[in-house]
């Protein structure tokens, strides 16, 4: 698959069949992660893998309960089963739909990675831009590999109880949970704000003449705030979320 394929295919999965992952499949995915740059190349991420050990089994439990508890606030707090919510074909439904499924899930699937973060100094936001490259390819090497996930940081209501399970040192702190598994759906263009509305040139909100999105380009939302739509040709049809 060449590069830019899989960058504008890689969606978010939260479906998996419960096909195991190999270890030669999950060795070259966590190999494509590591090769990710780090500040000064300390390489401070650390991945720890939850397969079905004893370890893994408790806190696989704990992650499911923590997710469910983390996306039943979110549903309250945003009124997903409201307004147009309560319309059970609506895309905010289906949307509440497909994420209960998940957190329902999350704890059955096939492999579930925890992106730390070893750190060498006091914890501070910019160690992110040191773990966070490395997620993002290891979900496009498993995109390659025919394999889906999503990155998530739902785990913070009982990182400290995972903390203890897993023996994480004192200065490790978890940084993202990624699920991984054969998706049960599949992959597909991506859809994001137009490039009109994200890139500006030697001001901010002014726009970039050249940044032209791709034709076929499928929008997250509404027309850019241009009125030429500053795209190279009509956009597909809108169909599915990214």
């Amino acid at each position: 698959m060449e590069l830019f394929e899989a960058v504008t295919t890689t969606r978010a999965i939260r479906r998996y069949r419960p096909d195991p992952v190999p270890e030669a499949d999950l060795a070259r995915m966590l190999f494509a992660a590591t090769r990710a740059p780090s500040g000064s190349n300390r390489q401070p991420f650390r991945f720890l893998v939850l397969r079905d050990g004893p370890r893994a089994r408790q806190a696989r439990a704990l992650l499911g309960e923590a997710f469910r508890a983390m996306w039943g606030d979110k549903r309250s707090d945003d009124r997903y089963d409201q307004g147009t919510g309560a319309d059970r074909s609506s895309p905010k439904a289906r949307m509440a739909a497909a994420m209960q499924h998940f957190v329902d899930h999350v704890d059955q699937a096939p492999v579930i990675v925890l992106a730390c973060v070893a750190s060498w100094r006091d914890r501070h936001v910019t160690e992110g831009a040191s773990v966070y490259p490395a997620c993002q390819n290891l979900l496009l090497a498993a995109r390659d590999l025919g394999y889906g996930g999503v990155m998530t940081v739902w785990h913070r209501l009982v990182e400290d109880r995972l903390a203890e399970i897993l023996a994480l040192p004192e200065r490790a702190g978890i940084a993202a949970t990624i699920p991984l598994g054969r998706p049960a759906g599949h992959h597909g263009p991506v859809r994001r704000h137009p490039l009109a509305d994200l890139v500006f040139e030697d001001r901010w909100d002014q726009p970039a003449g050249w940044a032209v999105d791709p034709p076929g380009t499928r929008f997250a939302s509404g027309p850019p705030r241009t009125t030429d739509r500053r795209v190279a040709g009509p956009p597909a049809p809108d169909a599915g979320r990214a």
